[in-house]
């Protein structure tokens, strides 16, 4: 059973392990946000992990919780997802979905 779309907008942090730095997985990242209306941002964190926020559509949110979890950019390794601060918000916070430094 598929999330149904009731207008809600949902937020969440989310932290990705593995093999996903040097690799493209940001741009990708990015790209994928992008193209389901996704706003958020994401970036590189010090200890060898991809960070970031995501704010949008119930279904889109948990289409790319599974690209974050399973997919990734090609030649990434994901060992491990992790998804917090989960809420609903009335509106967005960011106007686009962007890569920080």
């Amino acid at each position: 059973m598929g999330v149904q779309d009731d207008g809600t907008i949902v937020q969440c942090d989310f932290e990705i392990f593995g093999k996903v730095q040097g690799c493209g997985f940001t741009k990708y990242c990015r790209d994928n946000c992008s193209n389901l209306n996704i706003k958020g941002w994401v970036k590189n964190s010090k200890k060898g992990t991809i960070v970031g926020k995501m704010q949008g559509p119930k279904p889109e949110i948990g289409k790319m919780v599974e690209w974050l979890s399973r997919q990734g950019s090609p030649g990434s390794e994901i060992q491990n997802a992790e998804f917090s601060n989960w809420g609903t918000i009335q509106k967005y916070a960011f106007t686009d979905f962007s890569i920080r430094f």
